[in-house]
């Protein structure tokens, strides 16, 4: 250990006994008792770190960095707030259909194909965006996703036809 780090702990050791109640103390009257206890231990590193430039009287400035931690705690509480609160004005994510007829069709393809259609249909990626998550060209992934769309309305046509549903024939030739 170095001399400056020795003369850290030793300045550290030496205040810290007599700042944790009195800042305990000082945070329970501004704030709830779980983020009090976060912001005391926020305001000790802080301490740690600082323990070679603590004044002589530290209680003071001991308050004051406390105080600035308590801000950033109440900074950041609202920002998880502000988060919060859009997740749930969005529209809930009704996720993937429940259709067994897709289940079973979805379960016939390859996983790499079934990947493909989950991101451009659940997760509403273009297929540029598919190309990044998959590590391939905007071009590739736009030819098998078209592949893999094909290859599962076959299926689903077959899936429906076996299960006693009939294939509409509006609109097409005899």
């Amino acid at each position: 250990m170095g001399a400056v780090d020795e003369s850290r702990r030793e300045r550290f050791e030496e205040v810290a006994p007599g700042l944790i109640e009195p800042v305990r103390r000082f945070l329970a009257r501004r704030t709830d008792p779980a983020t009090a206890e976060d912001v005391l231990a926020e305001t000790l590193l802080v301490c740690w770190r600082r323990a070679t430039e603590l004044p002589d009287e530290p209680l003071p400035w001991v308050y004051g960095v406390a105080r600035n931690c308590l801000r950033n705690a109440e900074r950041a509480a609202r920002r998880q707030e502000r988060v919060a609160a859009r997740l749930m004005a969005q529209p809930a994510d009704p996720g993937p259909p429940d259709d067994p007829a897709l289940d079973e069709a979805m379960a016939t393809l390859r996983p790499e194909e079934a990947e493909l259609l989950r991101l451009w249909a659940w997760e509403q990626l273009t297929p540029a965006e598919i190309a990044v998550v998959l590590g391939v060209s905007p071009n590739a992934a736009s030819t098998r996703l078209t592949r893999a769309k094909k290859k599962l309305s076959d299926r689903l046509r077959k899936t429906r036809a076996a299960a006693g549903h009939e294939e509409s024939r509006e609109g097409r030739g005899p």
